[in-house]
C-alpha cells in the first residue's frame, strides 16, 4: 500500500521515533447508495473522522475495520479498493501510528452505532454527507483537542482527498 503522507507537527527525528510505541489502525471512506460517505462527528472537540480505529493484536486488519464499521456507524461493508496509508508521529503519545484506508460501500442496510463510554462522552453521532460536503466540514472543522487538529482531521482529509481520484 503506498504511503500518501508523513503527519509530523513536532518534527520527531528518525531516531526519536524508534522508541516510540507502534500502533496499526484501519480506517474507511463508506459510501451509500446515493454516494453519501460516512463521518463521525466529534461533537464535543468539534472535528469531524472517518471510521475506523486501532488494529487488535493478532487481528485481521479487513476483520478489524468491518468491526469498526459495525460499531462506529452501525453497518456492515465491502472493501472495494486501497486508498493509501498515513503515517503519524505523535510525539504527544509517544506513539508512531500507521492508518491504512480503504474505499468501502454500504452492504445492506444503515444501523445504530454502538459507541463506547469514551465516543459517547466526546458526543460521537455519525453523519453521512455528499463527497464534498465530506471534504468542506474536515477543512472547516475547528478541534478544540491537539490530537483532532494536528492529526486526525488532516489525516483523514488527505485521505479523502486522495479518495477523490476515484469514482464514488
Amino acid at each position: 500500500m503506498k504511503q500518501i503522507k508523513l503527519i509530523n507537527p513536532e518534527s520527531v527525528s528518525e531516531e526519536e521515533v524508534k522508541n516510540y510505541r507502534n500502533r496499526e489502525a484501519a480506517r474507511a471512506i463508506i459510501f451509500d447508495e446515493n454516494k453519501l460517505i460516512a463521518l463521525l462527528h466529534v461533537k464535543n472537540e468539534n472535528y469531524y473522522k472517518l471510521p475506523g480505529g486501532g488494529i487488535e493484536e493478532g487481528e485481521d486488519i479487513f476483520i478489524d475495520l468491518d468491526r469498526e464499521c459495525k460499531e462506529e456507524m452501525g453497518c456492515e461493508i465491502e472493501i472495494l479498493n486501497e486508498i493509501g496509508l498515513i503515517v503519524e508521529y505523535r510525539k504527544i503519545f509517544n506513539l508512531k501510528q500507521t492508518s491504512h484506508c480503504y474505499l468501502a460501500k454500504l452492504k445492506g442496510l444503515k444501523g445504530k452505532p454502538d459507541f463506547t463510554d469514551s465516543e459517547k462522552e466526546k458526543g460521537f453521532e455519525e453523519v453521512w454527507l455528499p463527497y464534498s460536503e465530506a471534504i468542506k466540514v474536515l477543512n472547516e472543522s475547528n478541534a478544540v483537542s491537539t490530537e483532532g487538529s494536528s492529526y486526525i482531521v488532516p489525516r483523514d482529509l488527505a485521505f479523502l482527498e486522495e479518495a477523490g481520484k476515484y469514482t464514488i
